[in-house]
């Protein structure tokens, strides 16, 4: 790397500014890349200056945009210096780690392990060890050993905390998982209030939904590890199951962890006594998916004095074929329909039929494959059972045939009639000849084709329509979309940890990063930048801290430390949210 100088001249101004620059190898040969700008750019001389000592300040939100344009400028340093020998040292990760510990800061954790986890003979605080887990979750998920000997160096978090590289080992970073995990169930209520005050939010609505995250390895050690229903398509693997509680907004509010094995609908009464002891006995609305409904499940919440709207098994839509058929639907967006429905019993509870264009097709498309593939596969089982020379003489083999091939293509499997029989061998009289005949079952294609993409909710919600309790159900995306945030931008998956309690502790951190994760899209959003946290810090993750070694004429070199300039659009992000960048060099 190399620094090169550059002017430019502007309204009869002439601005100067370096450009650190990186040789890299392309397919065309050796090229040149800007790594970072340096210095003072026309266009943005009303930029407030924000000096290294002023972190803390910027972090907690004390330090306001009038204070710091009110600042007055600092006297000019002048010096000689032999810019033939100028050169870049330490270049570090700086955006994304300074984004993540205002995010820190702004749900006031900091303090809750201050406060939390009392003071020992640890050279660092385990509130601090806690902080660097769950930013190296959040910025570059990675193990324990990765983050003490590769990405915690590469970063200004030694600036940032105070913390040197060398004090952050793997077996400190274990320690502080095992140190972490006991505050879980306080973390909770803290964000319980710290929610509330960033966010105004309340609690009287609830999402609750399941995923499931493997493990590598057998987990001889773990005994919540058992094999499951997968969500991530690893039957091979065991697994634990997650059942994770947010708020409307997608806020994550409480977490519970089961063994692999456990089915959705035996998690619903614990997941209620936990949020009862952690929120209180006021009447609350719980939405749930048809993975989750029992008619005893729905008994509990009615003692509990709970509302509920939930999904419903598609087998219940017989019931409103005849609401099917009808006209009267509601539109609530292009492609979605819905209309409110009796209950079948003349019960207190209301239902609401859903269509959607979209689901129509796709399902449509699904069923036509699956019946295409199916329809080959049992016409060439015809054709071998009806061949003289390769007839199969057993009927439970074709029989555990065509049921492996109504298993492997479920859609279509209720398309067809299979019946295999038996008849006398024109060649052989002592023996028997199986036979088969398939046939196309048209009531069932007929009603197939009219439920397709239609689905049915059911609550004890009274005096609203149908537009807003669709609206209501659809939340549950927001927890699909926090499975999704977790697995694939946090690294919940796979685990590698062979103990419960650092599994457990591994879940936990996650966690806080999806509440990271979260409060920064909340966070865009008041400030009219989208929720599109991914992208933001993609862009911070180009703006780096370095030192800038200027040999002098005296003879001992200037050594200053920065940060690189981002570009015009980030700044703008920045300025919005508040949170500038430091500017001013410091000299180490």
């Amino acid at each position: 790397m190399f620094l090169r100088p550059h002017t430019r001249t502007k309204n009869g101004t002439v601005y100067e500014y370096w450009t650190l620059e990186e040789s890299v190898r392309t397919k065309d040969g050796p090229r040149q890349r800007t790594v970072a700008t340096l210095g003072k750019l026309p266009g943005l001389n009303e930029e407030a200056r924000v000096g290294w000592e002023h972190i803390r300040d910027v972090l907690d939100g004390r330090l306001n945009q009038g204070d710091l344009l009110r600042e007055q400028p600092e006297p000019p340093v002048w010096a000689r210096v032999d810019t033939a020998r100028a050169r870049v040292e330490r270049l570090r990760h700086f955006g994304e780690v300074y984004l993540g510990l205002a995010l820190w800061r702004r749900l006031k954790l900091g303090a809750f392990f201050d406060e939390a986890m009392v003071e020992g003979r640890e050279a660092i605080s385990w509130g601090t060890m806690a902080c660097i887990l769950v930013l190296a979750r959040f910025c570059a998920p990675s193990s324990e050993l990765q983050i003490a000997e590769f990405w915690y160096a590469k970063t200004a978090l030694d600036d940032l905390l105070g913390v040197a590289p060398e004090q952050v080992n793997e077996d400190r970073l274990y320690r502080a998982l095992d140190a972490l995990l006991p505050h879980k169930e306080d973390l909770f209520r803290h964000f319980q209030r710290v929610y509330g005050e960033l966010f105004g939010t309340t609690f009287d609505l609830l999402l609750y939904d399941i995923t499931s995250t493997y493990f590598e390895g057998k987990m001889e050690g773990n005994p919540q590890a058992q094999r499951g229903y997968s969500r991530d398509g690893r039957p091979d693997c065991v697994q634990v199951c997650i059942a994770l509680v947010v708020t409307p907004e997608g806020l994550p509010l409480a977490y519970e962890v089961f063994d692999g094995n456990r089915t959705d609908v035996t998690t619903v009464d614990e997941i209620v006594a936990l949020m009862r002891d952690k929120y209180g006995h006021e009447r609350r609305t719980w939405v749930m998916d048809r993975g989750m409904v029992s008619e005893d499940n729905l008994e509990l919440l009615r003692e509990n004095g709970a509302q509920y709207l939930v999904g419903t098994p598609k087998s219940l839509l017989k019931n409103y074929e005849r609401h099917l058929l009808e006209e009267n639907w509601e539109t609530v967006e292009p492609g979605v329909e819905v209309k409110l429905c009796p209950a079948p019993d003349g019960g207190r509870e209301t239902f609401v039929l859903c269509r959607s264009a979209g689901r129509i097709e796709k399902e449509r498309a699904m069923r036509e494959k699956q019946r295409e593939r199916l329809q080959t596969a049992l016409d060439k089982l015809k054709t071998h059972i009806d061949a003289p020379r390769r007839a199969l003489r057993s009927r439970s083999q074709a029989e555990r045939r065509v049921g492996r091939l109504f298993q492997k293509y479920p859609r279509a499997a209720r398309l067809f009639q299979v019946n295999i029989g038996s008849t006398d061998d024109a060649h052989h009289k002592s023996r028997q000849r199986l036979t088969i005949t398939i046939s196309q079952r048209e009531e069932n294609r007929e009603w197939a084709e009219l439920s397709d993409g239609c689905y049915l909710l059911r609550t004890n919600l009274t005096g609203q329509d149908a537009a807003t309790l669709w609206k209501t159900y659809i939340g549950l995306t927001q927890i699909e979309d926090s499975f999704r945030i977790s697995k694939h931008d946090l690294g919940l998956r796979p685990i590698y940890h062979h103990k419960e309690d650092r599994t457990q502790a591994h879940i936990l951190v996650c966690f806080l990063a999806l509440v990271m994760w979260r409060t920064l899209q909340q966070w865009m959003n008041g400030c009219g930048l989208g929720d599109a946290p991914r992208k933001l810090l993609e862009q911070m993750a180009e703006v780096r801290s370095l030192d800038i070694v200027l040999p002098a004429a005296t003879g001992t070199p200037i050594r200053l430390r920065t940060v690189s300039r981002p570009e015009t659009h980030l700044a703008i992000l920045l300025q919005k949210l508040g949170l500038p960048l430091p500017n001013k060099p410091k000299s180490i």
